[in-house]
């Protein structure tokens, strides 16, 4: 009986550390998590922690990321955008601390939002009243179409969105 019970103790073991293992794994997401970091000029670090969502032949502005309404800047949990001192973004003043990062699409100018509501699964509980941050930028066409959403943070404190045929740039310093 003892064997049983010992048996039976470490399969259910094994199980609830199986399912945990595979709920932690957020790598076989069709939308897999990535992050970038980069030390600037001014020596404060920029961290972007996002899920790339994927164009599947979609396109930007009407079937995924609508122009016109906020989106979380990504997929599953909100984007998360984190400076280690206070910098300026396109010359406005941004706090050193962790922010949501949404983005309000448009054919040729995207809205930036940094949020102070950062811990948040998609865009459902976003508040504009909760915005540190807005600023506008140009969209601009890429010479090669980026499938996966990616970011690139340049020492120089450019930071890139890439997604489809668009990037949205914007600086940090």
């Amino acid at each position: 009986m003892k064997k049983q019970i010992a048996f039976f103790a470490c399969l259910f073991i094994f199980f609830a550390t199986v399912k945990v293992s595979a709920q932690t794994d957020k790598s076989n997401r069709p939308s897999p998590p990535d992050k970038v970091t980069a030390t600037i000029k001014s020596g404060a670090v920029i961290t972007v922690d996002y899920s790339q969502p994927s164009v599947k032949g979609r396109t930007i502005g009407k079937e995924i990321a609508p122009f016109g309404k906020v989106w979380r800047t990504g997929a599953n949990e909100a984007t998360v955008f984190e400076v280690s001192k206070a910098v300026k973004i396109n010359g406005k003043d941004l706090p050193a601390g962790k922010y949501g990062l949404f983005t309000i699409p448009g054919e040729s100018e995207w809205t930036i939002i940094f949020n102070k509501t950062w811990k948040q699964w998609g865009s459902g509980k976003y508040a504009e009243a909760d915005d540190v941050l807005r600023i506008n930028v140009k969209a601009k066409t890429a010479k090669d179409a980026t499938e996966k959403m990616t970011f690139n943070v340049d020492k120089s404190g450019e930071v890139k969105l890439m997604w489809g045929n668009i990037i949205v740039p914007f600086s940090v310093k």
